[in-house]
């Protein structure tokens, strides 16, 4: 393949990004081993099963098919010979606490004439913040999203660019630039928290989200994202990358001596070696930093810089199954409290505390695929930001009057006769997280979507610590959320690329 030098490629974690860094990998040609320490592929996108009903345990939101469609391309293939997406409309539908709705998609007419019947006078903002939104994300995505941030000279080069546009904004505050009906302002502020961030604190170059939706629309997988990890495993299968569950990294190991070290391969807990010549880590890259490389190999990712680091709040996620359909609900429905600016520095403070009136994403895959529940039933998850382990919240006490209290919120606003009707009942809390997940502090994103972590501030996608170690995933660049990590395995696959060029030249 390509004529290029064949090398053992390891890539620690399954989950899309890993996925996505295997197959990329794969098709240069190197020999890819793919490890995972769940029984399972997907990571956060695994499935969760209980009493007959099945749930995808993580992301619902397909919003750039193209990077999927990318990934089968390589081979030959194309996705829609393996898996059907279907459009979700709307996208999302907001719930205010005063009954109000809002139905949030990608139809221009349609959006403007609902603002107009919240705020006639923010019709023109609106369009004012779509056009900010293309061009962030002509230029956060389609100019630096794919590019490697491992040099500072990258960062000083696109810095003007991201100021000028208001990149140095928070979301929040780039959308009260545009917006005056504060209940539409919460609408347009909502994304940072699909990537981990607090709007008021995250960078505005987020606000690229919002064009990124409304160009590729927002998709669902027929049988769930469970479907998407189907069919993404049996192309690895199918082209030869050796996929490993169950093997969990104890650590990566390294060359010994020498000012710059290089990784040899890494060691399981089951005692294994696999030797290898580079290493992908889609693992939590804090984690990654903290307990997977040896002390003598970190010089800038110590632990004292890693304590200093402002990570993403934590997720409770409630799964559970009723005995009817709920037909009246959207796919996708964020359920907002009285308070929004003070909930979130609740969640996303220092001295983070439990909301005791959560504000809620609710999913019901049914209403795009029936067949996502058995018939007559329905399938729900539903996610509320809650602050990370940070916190010194006793989780075995508090998940179940959390349950408690969403159960009832939701019954109350949206699922009239939901605890009569439930018939199946499970989540995961932010220990769940740094459990299963391996993410540092529980945190459902990794590191926060500030413009001090962002690009060359970031985790890099080539390490500083060790030669042949790449990072991918939701820590790296160009960040969390589906399409960051998809799209943080295309730099990988760019620097493995250059790295080639360079091999080849040296023969």
């Amino acid at each position: 393949m390509h004529g290029m030098p064949r090398r053992r490629v390891v890539v620690i974690g399954a989950g899309f990004g890993g996925m996505a860094a295997a197959l990329r990998a794969r098709a240069l040609g190197h020999e890819v081993t793919l490890l995972d320490r769940l029984d399972q592929l997907g990571g956060r996108g695994r499935v969760l099963e209980q009493d007959g009903f099945c749930f995808d345990a993580g992301p619902t939101v397909i919003t750039a098919p193209f990077l999927l469609e990318e990934l089968f391309a390589l081979f030959d293939e194309r996705l829609s010979d393996h898996v059907e997406l279907r459009a979700v409309a709307p996208f999302y539908r907001i719930s205010f606490a005063d009954g109000r709705r809002f139905d949030y998609d990608g139809d221009p007419e349609a959006m403007r004439g609902r603002i107009a019947a919240f705020s006639p006078g923010d019709v023109a903002g609106y369009e004012r913040l779509l056009a900010r939104a293309a061009r962030l994300y002509a230029v956060g995505y389609e100019r630096y999203g794919t590019q490697p941030f491992h040099r500072l000279s990258t960062m000083l080069a696109a810095f003007p660019a991201i100021v000028r546009l208001g990149g140095h904004r928070s979301v929040a505050g780039l959308v009260a630039s545009c917006l005056r009906d504060p209940a539409l302002r919460r609408v347009f502020s909502l994304q940072p928290l699909l990537v981990g961030g607090h709007p008021f604190h995250t960078s505005g170059i987020y606000a690229l989200i919002a064009h990124l939706e409304r160009r590729w629309g927002v998709w669902f997988a027929r049988g769930g994202t469970g479907a998407l990890v189907a069919a993404l495993g049996a192309l690895m299968q199918r082209h030869g990358v050796d996929i490993q569950l169950g093997a969990d990294v104890a650590r990566i190991t390294v060359s010994p001596g020498g000012r710059r070290r290089h990784v040899t391969g890494v060691a399981l807990t089951s005692g294994r070696h696999l030797p290898a010549d580079l290493v992908i880590a889609n693992a939590d890259a804090p984690a990654l930093y903290a307990e997977l490389l040896p002390d003598l190999a970190k010089r800038v990712w110590t632990a004292r810089r890693l304590h200093r680091l402002d990570f993403s709040m934590g997720l409770f996620v409630l799964y559970f199954g009723t005995d009817r359909r709920f037909t009246d609900t959207a796919h996708h429905t964020i359920i907002l409290g009285a308070r929004w600016k003070s909930l979130l520095d609740e969640v996303f403070g220092r001295d983070a505390v439990l909301p005791d009136d959560p504000s809620l994403y609710l999913h019901r895959p049914t209403a795009t695929d029936p067949d996502a529940a058995p018939p007559g039933q329905d399938a729900f998850y539903v996610l509320a930001p809650v602050p990370n382990l940070r916190a010194p919240i006793d989780w075995n006490r508090a998940a179940p009057i959390l349950r408690d209290r969403i159960l009832a919120l939701l019954e109350a606003r949206e699922l009239p006769g939901l605890r009569a009707a439930l018939r199946t009942c499970l989540w995961l809390t932010p220990r769940d997280f740094a459990t299963d997940y391996r993410s540092l502090h529980g945190s459902g994103f990794s590191v926060a979507p500030r413009l001090t972590q962002s690009a060359w501030f970031r985790f890099h996608n080539r390490s500083e610590e060790l030669d042949g170690l790449y990072l991918a995933g939701a820590g790296t660049h160009p960040g969390a959320g589906l399409p960051g990590v998809l799209t943080s395995a295309k730099v990988v696959e760019r620097l493995l690329r250059a790295e080639q060029t360079l091999m080849r030249e040296h023969q």
